[in-house]
């Protein structure tokens, strides 16, 4: 992990090929299954944005809603969203965001996945840093969660 206070870092090597990589992530309804959110007929596109109910328990009252910068295939997709949005209260839609990045690069072992998401310098102070901390840890689960939707997959 980056020790920024502007930006998460993080990666993983996955044993598995670099376009089962990307189906997971490029594929809405693959993305939602190991990320924890409802995106059933869902697709992602550049541009789009995109909502769907989180699954995770005890965050189940909330929208996950993401602007879907870039699809490169099996090399990069990027969105923005609002860093740990959790109190349904609040309008979030006037703060910035945060972008984050996946990268995808073919590695002898399988695929690196790289996250990284940043901005976090730009969000209201008084929630920066429990966003900062609540998405490092949440990037550290998603990672694992990833790994082993990546690993059960039989055939795709």
């Amino acid at each position: 992990m980056n020790k920024s206070t502007d930006r998460i870092e993080t990666a993983i090597v996955l044993k598995a090929a670099r376009s089962r990589v990307w189906r997971a992530l490029s594929n809405a309804e693959q993305f939602g299954d190991w990320f924890g959110v409802a995106l059933k007929g869902k697709t992602f596109a550049a541009g789009q944005t995109v909502r769907g109910q989180i699954s995770h328990t005890g965050y189940e009252h909330l929208v996950w809603e993401v602007v879907i910068e870039r699809m490169v295939p099996e090399e990069l997709l990027s969105f923005r969203w609002h860093p740990y949005a959790i109190d349904s209260a609040v309008d979030y839609s006037q703060e910035p965001t945060t972008l984050v990045v996946f990268e995808l690069t073919a590695v002898e072992e399988g695929t690196l996945l790289r996250v990284v998401e940043s901005g976090f310098d730009n969000i209201p102070a008084e929630r920066r840093q429990e966003a900062f901390r609540m998405n490092s840890s949440g990037w550290e689960a998603q990672m694992k969660n990833i790994e082993k939707y990546v690993a059960a997959a039989v055939t795709w």
